[in-house]
Order: C-alpha cells, then sequence, then structure tokens
C-alpha cells in the first residue's frame, strides 16, 4: 500500500482526477520530450466526457507551453485499465510522431501506466486490511496513528504539517470570498454568507454552521482552481479541512492532536484507495464523498477519545451509508451536486462519530467488507453515473447549460 504522500497531495482544483494528474502527466511527457516541435493529446472516456468543465485540456496546454497542443475528445472509448485515459503524442515540425505515451488518471492526482499494478506499488504499509492492522495494534498495543508512524516513519510528520496548513489556508481564503464561481452555471459562494451569520456562543448549531462554512470554503476555493488538498480527491476536497477546522476551534485542538487525526483519516483512506477505488469515474461519488466521509468519521472519533474499535465502526458507516452514490456534475464542472454535498457530507460525519461513540464499536459489517461491497457497486454502475455527466442531475440541466447565459 502507498505512503499517504500519494494520498494527501497538494495542488489546484478543480479536480484531482481530471486536472492534477493530466498536470502531473503533462509535466512528466514534456520533460521527456524537449526537442518536440507541438503536441497532440488523446482524451479518453469519462476524462473526455466532463474534461472541459473540469479544465483538462486548459491545464494540459497551459503545462505544454510555449509548444503547441492539439486536444482530441474521444468520450466513447473507454480503456478497460481505467477509464480516465489519455495518449500523449511528441510531433516533429512535420507533425510526425517522434514518441507516444499511454497514461491514466487514476483518481486523487495519482497517474499511472499499463505495466504498473493498481494497487500496491510502493509496498509501504505490508499490511492493507483494517482488520490485520485493529490486530496488530492490539498485539504490540499502539494506536492507528502509530501504526502510520510506524510504517512511514517519523518524516511523514513534516508532510502531514503541510497538509494541515495548505488545508487551513483553503479554509480561511474560502471564508472572505463572494461573489461567483467560474463557469457556465454562475454557481454563488455562500461559504462567508454563512460564516458572517454565525453566532459566535458555543451550541449545536454554532459548530454545525462553522462546518458548512468551513467545507463550503475549501470546496469553493477547489472549484475555482484554488490550492487545495485532496481528500482524497479534489472534488471531496471540503470535508476533511472543513470538519477539522471547526473541531479544533470547539475543542482548542493543538497541532499534535490534528495531526495524529490527519493520519487517522489517511489511513483509511489509504485502505479504500488499495482495495477499492477513490476515483467518482471509476464508481461514482460513493469513491469520493463516500471516502471522504469514512476518512472523516474516523478522524472524529479519534479527536473525540474514541477507542480503535469506534474508529473502524465510524469509517465503516461512514462509507457503507454512501454506497450506490451517483458521480453526475452537472455540465461537468465541479459545483452542482459536489459543493452543498462537502457541506453536508462533512456534517454528517460528525454525526457519524457522534453514534459509533455512543455504543462499544461491536457491529455487524466490517469496514473491510464494505470497501470491497463499494467496488462490487462502482463495477455495477451504469456509466452515466460515474463522472460523464450524461445522467442524473447532469442530464436534466444539459438544457439550461447550452443556453446563452
Amino acid at each position: 500500500m502507498d505512503s499517504l504522500r500519494e494520498l494527501f497531495k497538494i495542488g489546484c482544483g478543480p479536480s484531482s482526477s481530471h486536472t492534477m494528474g493530466p498536470e502531473r502527466a503533462a509535466k512528466k511527457f514534456k520533460a521527456e520530450t524537449e526537442d518536440a516541435a507541438s503536441y497532440k493529446v488523446e482524451l479518453y472516456g469519462s476524462l473526455a466526457a466532463t474534461g472541459k468543465g473540469h479544465l483538462t485540456d486548459w491545464i494540459i496546454i497551459e503545462t505544454l507551453k510555449p509548444k503547441k497542443t492539439e486536444i482530441v475528445w474521444m468520450p466513447e472509448f473507454i480503456h478497460e485499465y481505467h477509464t480516465n485515459g489519455m495518449k500523449f503524442f511528441a510531433l516533429d515540425k512535420d507533425g510526425n510522431v517522434m514518441k507516444e505515451w499511454l497514461v491514466f488518471s487514476v483518481g486523487g492526482g495519482t497517474i499511472k501506466e499499463l505495466t504498473d499494478k493498481r494497487s500496491g506499488a510502493q509496498g509501504v504499509y505490508p499490511l492493507t486490511k483494517m482488520d490485520d492492522i485493529m490486530a496488530w495494534c492490539k498485539e504490540n498495543n499502539k494506536e492507528l496513528w502509530e501504526y502510520v508512524e510506524h510504517c512511514e516513519g517519523p518524516e511523514i510528520w513534516d508532510h502531514l504539517r503541510d497538509i494541515l496548513n495548505t488545508m487551513h489556508d483553503a479554509v480561511s481564503r474560502g471564508i472572505t470570498k463572494d461573489g461567483v464561481l467560474p463557469g457556465k452555471l454562475r454557481y454563488p459562494r455562500k461559504a462567508k454568507q454563512i460564516y458572517d451569520k454565525i453566532d459566535k456562543k458555543r451550541n449545536y448549531l454554532v459548530i454545525t454552521k462553522k462546518i458548512f462554512a468551513y467545507a463550503l470554503a475549501v470546496s469553493e476555493e477547489n472549484s475555482s482552481a484554488g490550492t487545495i488538498v485532496t481528500a482524497p480527491t479534489c472534488g471531496a476536497a471540503g470535508v476533511i479541512p472543513g470538519l477539522l477546522r471547526a473541531l479544533r476551534e470547539e475543542y482548542e485542538l493543538d497541532e499534535t492532536t490534528l495531526l495524529r487525526a490527519l493520519a487517522v483519516a489517511g489511513l483509511i483512506g489509504n485502505l479504500i484507495k488499495e482495495n477499492a477505488t477513490i476515483s467518482g469515474a471509476e464508481a461514482g461519488c460513493q469513491a469520493e464523498i463516500g471516502a471522504a466521509c469514512s476518512m472523516a468519521s474516523g478522524m472524529a472519533v479519534y479527536i473525540l477519545g474514541g477507542t480503535t474499535e469506534q474508529i473502524e465502526y465510524a469509517a465503516e458507516m461512514g462509507l457503507e451509508h454512501h454506497l450506490g452514490m451517483t458521480c453526475d456534475p452537472v455540465g461537468g464542472y465541479v459545483q452542482i451536486p459536489c459543493i452543498e454535498r462537502n457541506a453536508i457530507v462533512a456534517v454528517r460525519s460528525l454525526n457519524t462519530a457522534d453514534y459509533a461513540l455512543s455504543t462499544n464499536g461491536e457491529h455487524t459489517i466490517t469496514f473491510d467488507q464494505v470497501v470491497v461491497t463499494m467496488k462490487e457497486t462502482g463495477s455495477d454502475m451504469c456509466s452515466a453515473y460515474k463522472e460523464t455527466s450524461t445522467g442524473g442531475l447532469a442530464k436534466y440541466y444539459d438544457k439550461f447549460l447550452k443556453a446563452d447565459i
């Protein structure tokens, strides 16, 4: 299982799979083809279907500048390795192909080639099931965050500190801005509006509205190509920082607690990525917002003093109750229903944690079982609901988007 450095990445939105991944691929190909006169890039499957709204073509063209780049949209071609495929061509001055490269953006900003295994490439974590990790913790009298440190080494805390600070900065920027987000939807920013109306006296509604405001702030920053953290993706980037910032203020948490909480969340997300997927194009929004809810729920239980068993229960519930959730972004923008969904799910994560803490942690379905179920559900899901914007909400707003606004 890979390092948390491959899960929590700092970058610009609006999409880890459709923007950050293609950017990383373009940078790598450019470095290997400096003598090219121009480029051509074919975009496949979901990457092509919603690439315009996700700025896929823009980020590739910008990255490959000053050389000219032709983008070829091929949404009808879906590669069996992953739907988010792209092929780069380096051309000489006569238009002849000098080099070509097939690469896939598999979610969370990670890129892979056909020769790469879909999971476990780096082998940083020898245990890849929650049940096995919990058994290790029990045998060694350790907590989940200590397993992360055991596998990653103490250097991981420097990375998580950068992640924590980037999350905090995204919230702080987002709650000060108003106006509308880029794109034809002219979607209004709401984080500042909600934050400004909060009565700062402590009660349940205050922390709820803070979570709303903070999660919206990050999601709106993401949608406007601001700097955020994949948690585990850009589309679900508001859940963890929104909840973490609110809990930080409510309980006056120190940095050590926050970093350990992020380690717990990261471990949960890594297990989902390893044993299923975090790609909305591959399994719908259950793989993105469901994974984020799972991570945030477990994180909150840790912060609130829960046991390892209660953390596992919260993580299981967070994913279980999003099984089958579709990814149908209107117009291909990471705005409707994505932004509101982040805010609602951030609060749901706290409720899930509270539920788990109200029990002794015993339950029937394990986290490992629900992860496998999510993967199978994604495989069975119709392609219209896997980030292609051809079904669901996207289908019914298509007429509106084609209007001249």
